[in-house]
């Protein structure tokens, strides 16, 4: 994103609050990849405008992804949600492209709160991804009717084509499935939702209508050097990263006016197969195979093109797809209280109260191991407030 771009992500914090609690966890449990969350959750409270911590120890049962696992019990035990919470939202569905290389703990929280069984998922998981990150998450694709694994998988490069081509490869896969989604929004691994699926629908369908959402502008003069030169991906045993060459990049293919943008979306199935069919379409997307991270100007591109369905051809930064905390965007959000991965905020327990005040759809990032107390706290605000909204009968189960 642009500097300016981000700090519209960041409103003024108006209070300063403590939040302390203390976390415990069984010494007999050793966290792996194959494991959903610590037996011992942290339940939270958010009230009055301020965060404060109530905590108590509740028993989550847990439970390896075995070979062969009891995908009944699994589902029960993991609070999965089982109906449709509204019609609104049965004839609403959702389709999910989900990109995972490694910490099978932190994703598991995630797809528990992104899961309806009217909805769709497709899930790429790195080739370079371990062997069981690989078997944990085919296990859990084998216990849903509407869960997938990428029927192609990439060697994904931060910054490079790979990452864009992972996304296409869901695409496809999902257009030819019977399930008839309406859009199709991308997460990673380390994503969480701010917003429940009832309210994503309403969005989408009010306020979206059809359009898609795809951030950006047009491309800045500062952001030129990602499209000027020929970048490769350098994947072997010890390197994994774009390297720049002194080889002159052409000009876009049919005179398209590139865009800069996020790398995030929700676009409709008739975009996606404007993306699958379309000539100019399919030469962006070769033309972009040597740019540096074409995720962040390949379908905000496309979305400014007048014969694209849902198209946007005055490109803008609306659409609140992420809440992130970018380190140049300190003055506005009051810092990290994390820790910073390439620049972005990996999110703290004092950044509880600024992630529940947004109204971004989703936010990144999280992880699990070095701040279970967040998704913990997150996770029981966003299930009561899921629930608090069904429109059919809440099956114990489905509390955390």
């Amino acid at each position: 994103l642009l500097p300016a771009s981000r700090q519209r992500f960041a409103p003024k914090m108006t209070s300063l609050v403590i939040f302390s609690c203390i976390y415990m966890q069984s010494k007999g449990n050793n966290i792996s990849e194959f494991l959903f969350p610590s037996p011992k959750v942290v339940r939270c409270r958010i009230f009055s405008g301020d965060l404060r911590a109530h905590c108590k120890e509740i028993q989550r049962p847990t439970m390896a992804i075995e070979e062969n696992v009891n995908c009944s019990a699994f589902i029960e035990k993991q609070s999965y949600i089982t109906e449709a919470l509204s019609k609104e939202e049965q004839d609403f569905p959702l389709a999910y492209i989900i990109t995972v290389h490694k910490d099978f703990e932190t994703f598991s929280i995630l797809f528990r709160n992104i899961y309806m069984p009217q909805n769709i998922y497709c899930i790429h998981v790195d080739v370079k991804s371990s062997e069981s990150f690989k078997k944990s998450m085919q296990r859990l694709a084998g216990c849903f009717d509407n869960v997938f694994l990428a029927s192609r998988s990439e060697t994904v490069v931060y910054a490079g084509f790979s990452r864009l081509k992972a996304d296409i490869n869901c695409m496809r896969d999902l257009a030819t499935r019977p399930t008839p989604w309406k859009y199709v929004l991308n997460l990673c691994g380390q994503d969480f939702p701010l917003r429940t699926n009832q309210e994503i629908v309403r969005i989408l369908k009010n306020k979206w209508r059809g359009k898609n959402i795809t951030p950006g502008i047009f491309q800045p003069p500062h952001m030129k050097w990602r499209t000027q030169y020929v970048y490769k991906e350098v994947v072997d045993k010890d390197k994994k990263q774009m390297i720049r060459t002194n080889v002159a990049k052409g000009p876009p293919p049919h005179g398209i006016n590139l865009c800069f943008g996020t790398a995030y979306y929700a676009v409709t199935r008739e975009f996606v197969q404007y993306v699958l069919d379309d000539k100019k379409a399919q030469d962006l997307l070769e033309w972009s195979q040597e740019t540096f991270s074409p995720d962040e100007h390949y379908f905000v591109t496309l979305n400014s093109l007048p014969d694209a369905p849902g198209a946007n051809t005055v490109p803008s930064w609306e659409g609140n797809t992420r809440a992130v905390k970018w380190r140049d965007g300190e003055k506005t959000h009051k810092g990290c209280k994390g820790h910073y991965v390439r620049d972005i905020c990996v999110y703290g327990e004092g950044d509880l109260e600024w992630l529940t005040k947004r109204s971004d759809l989703f936010a990144n990032k999280f992880e699990m191991q070095r701040y279970p107390l967040v998704l913990e706290c997150l996770e029981h605000w966003a299930r009561q407030r899921t629930l608090n909204e069904s429109e059919v009968r809440i099956q114990p189960s489905w509390r955390i």
